[in-house]
């Protein structure tokens, strides 16, 4: 299962799993120092960051802007 952290809330992490909905997760069942546009892999009480593709869609991302922008 793959998992995008939204947004943060307090002391609630906000993911959107699977790319279909999105669920409240406390933050002390999640690794510590995580941030918004983060990914993980996992399910409900051992997620792990997955940087490789966080780094892969934040390419993708700048490669969109530039396109649009004609950077």
């Amino acid at each position: 299962m793959r998992a995008i952290v939204d947004r943060l809330e307090g002391d609630v992490a906000v993911l959107e799993v699977d790319g279909d909905r999105y669920v409240d997760v406390p933050l002390a069942e999640l690794p510590q120092n995580i941030r918004e546009g983060d990914v993980l892999d996992g399910e409900p009480g051992s997620w792990v960051p997955n940087e490789d593709e966080k780094n892969r869609r934040l390419a993708q991302n700048a490669d969109l802007m530039s396109k649009l922008f004609k950077w």
